[in-house]
């Protein structure tokens, strides 16, 4: 610490203070997609699927008083808002 204050003091630069950036980064290689967890992504959105139904069913059946895509819209977005991510990152 005190080293830094008195190169700070000096306007000297440090001996290392080249060394202490990045100059480049590179990727040579993107990592492959999962097929395991894009099918893991599929069965979830057939789960959805099939909830949503199951959703209207019971509302209409038993008559609850509110919209059935009040629990459907959630479901939803928050689904796409992970598929999204997954496929975005790929990218």
């Amino acid at each position: 610490m005190f080293a830094n204050l008195l190169h700070l003091i000096s306007r000297r630069p440090a001996p290392d203070y080249e060394t202490g950036f990045v100059r480049d980064v590179r990727v040579t290689h993107r990592p492959a997609r999962s097929r395991r967890v894009e099918r893991l992504i599929w069965i979830c959105w057939g789960l959805i699927a099939i909830k949503s139904v199951v959703v209207v069913w019971a509302v209409k059946h038993y008559r609850i008083p509110f919209s059935p895509l009040w629990v459907i819209v959630p479901t939803v977005v928050f689904a796409s808002l992970c598929t999204g991510v997954y496929y975005l990152r790929r990218k």
